[in-house]
């Protein structure tokens, strides 16, 4: 891990710069306190960066699960019965992992993680920018369309155009420039600017801004515009942070039902991130995914044992990792140790970065998701490829992730049934001479129940004084759905005078007297033609 230093140290900086304020602001969206949010970055990033199997990906308190921790926290009578629903839900995750349950991440279409992708990048881009401009009335991390502090998204941007602040908006823009500039000019340059990344610069220059302008009316930054890491006065004052799971509520169902949700949910945004970043990676590394439910859910334990939010496999930090050039996993590790280090040693300083410098940096990683050239690449692949991209991307700007993964996955599927409709047999009519129909019917490889529409139709239309060829020689699979079908039909067939020749195999079957005795006396199953 050590040999690619050079490139995981930089990557860690930029991740510890986009990860700061997302994880206090979804422990603020969550209605946890502050600390929890950096306890699941911390946890997410030394513990689970250490026991996954992916190279390049990214842990920590997810923004998709700040719903659900809002509410639990009300209905389960408070943070600490919370943590204990934290901490069994991770125990759940190792069952998942156990029982080899990763699997699942391996069902979703392209077209819907590409979708995902880029609706990930398309909130991104819409949620900062009234962090651009120094309108921070919502948190970090809130990444719904209908958001906690009663605006949308698309609201939140008209609010931010009448409520610019002066200071943000100008250190923000000129964070962009320095962050565009490096990326595209100086990065090319020379070691050092590889070396010394653009968000690093950015987030100096916002420093020193703000403390050349404090006290100015006109460009000075005020504190709600700025990261707001809990400062404590002592030792005591900082371990007090930590919260501890009151056990005695593990007797509440309720609790039992929540962390079955929070396993159920984490793990769910786990995997699918998990294929994400497997897409991005340029190394094209395949992270097993088994192993990251049995990382995220000892990371749960841990987080839940000492005060922390819940922790899954999350996309933004995991882009940005890949954007900014990590290669192995020792990037999310350092990115932990900062955050450790940083709120330990240095809360004050953290408390000087602008929000809209951060918000340039987020815009940089947006974009970069979301590529208006992928829309055309998309639309080129055609409608089985595109139209679940967008319903994915429709779904999670104008609702949340979890329900735009879902609609785009229900599409895929339709597009499937509707692809396995149309490609369950190819007709072909081969002579009308003599009054009599030849026409031959070739079935695919596989044919299941999703099938029986197409076929029956098909039969149901053959004209009266027809040979009809059912030809099976490329067919390994036939659904016992298709073969009643087709047992059926023989009735029918008497009556409109249709010969049948069946072709399979084991030989050539001129009118058979039944199709599912032909099946059942095969040597192997009835369920196999080979």
């Amino acid at each position: 891990m050590f040999k690619t230093i050079k490139n995981d140290l930089p990557a860690s900086i930029v991740v510890f710069f986009v990860a700061l304020p997302l994880c206090l602001g979804i422990a603020l969206a969550s209605g946890a306190p502050l600390f929890s949010g950096l306890i699941a970055g911390i946890i997410g990033g030394i513990l689970v960066g250490a026991l996954s199997g992916s190279n390049i990906g990214v842990s920590g308190p997810a923004a998709g699960l700040a719903a659900i921790v809002l509410t639990a926290i009300g209905t389960l009578g408070g943070y600490q019965n919370f943590l204990v629903a934290v901490v069994l839900g991770g125990a759940i995750q190792l069952l998942f992992g156990v029982l080899r349950a990763g699997i699942i991440g391996y069902y979703f279409p392209s077209s819907v993680i590409k979708g995902m992708l880029t609706g990930i990048g398309i909130i991104i881009i819409l949620k900062q920018i009234p962090h651009f401009f120094g309108y921070d009335s919502d948190p970090e991390g809130d990444f719904a369309f209908v958001q906690v502090d009663g605006e949308n998204t698309f609201s939140e941007i008209l609010n931010s155009i009448n409520h610019i602040q002066l200071g943000s908006a100008l250190i923000g823009i000129l964070g962009l420039g320095i962050l565009l500039l490096w990326d595209k000019v100086l990065s090319k340059k020379g070691k050092i600017f590889q070396l010394i990344q653009g968000p690093l610069v950015a987030v100096v220059l916002g420093i020193v801004f703000f403390v050349v302008t404090q006290g100015n009316d006109s460009l000075g930054i005020s504190s709600t515009h700025l990261v707001s890491v809990p400062v404590p006065d002592d030792l005591d004052s900082f371990l007090g942070q930590f919260s501890f799971p009151n056990f005695s509520a593990i007797i509440n169902p309720e609790v039992w039902v929540v962390a079955f949700t929070i396993a159920l949910v984490a793990s769910l945004e786990t995997l699918l991130c998990v294929e994400a970043t497997d897409r991005l990676d340029p190394h094209k590394n395949v992270t097993p995914t088994n192993r990251e439910l049995l990382a995220q859910g000892t990371g749960n334990i841990i987080s839940g044992l000492i005060g922390g939010l819940p922790i899954t496999q999350v996309i933004v930090r995991s882009s940005a990792n890949i954007q900014s050039g990590g290669v192995s996993k020792m990037s999310a590790i350092i990115h932990g140790f900062f955050l450790l280090i940083s709120v330990i040693l240095i809360p004050k300083l953290l408390n000087m970065i602008p929000l809209s410098v951060l918000a340039a940096i987020l815009l940089i990683v947006g974009y970069k998701l979301a590529k208006p050239a992928l829309f055309k690449k998309m639309y080129q692949l055609g409608w089985k490829q595109f139209v679940p991209f967008v319903v994915t991307v429709l779904g999670i700007v104008f609702v949340d992730l979890l329900y735009g993964i879902g609609l785009g996955l229900g599409v895929g599927i339709i597009v499937i049934l509707l692809k396995s409709y149309q490609n369950s047999h190819f007709l072909h009519i081969e002579d009308k001479s003599n009054g009599k129909h030849k026409i031959k019917m070739t079935l695919a490889e596989e044919v299941t129940f999703f099938n029986k529409g197409a076929i029956l139709k098909e039969l149901d239309s053959l004209p009266i004084d027809t040979n009809l060829e059912i030809n099976l020689m490329n067919t390994r699979y036939l659904d016992n759905d298709i073969i009643e079908i087709l047992e059926d039909f023989l009735l029918k067939a008497k009556e409109r005078h249709i010969d049948i020749k069946l072709v399979s195999k084991r030989g050539v079957v001129e009118n058979p007297e039944s199709f599912i005795e032909f099946f059942n006396t095969r040597p192997q199953s009835n369920m196999s033609i080979s």
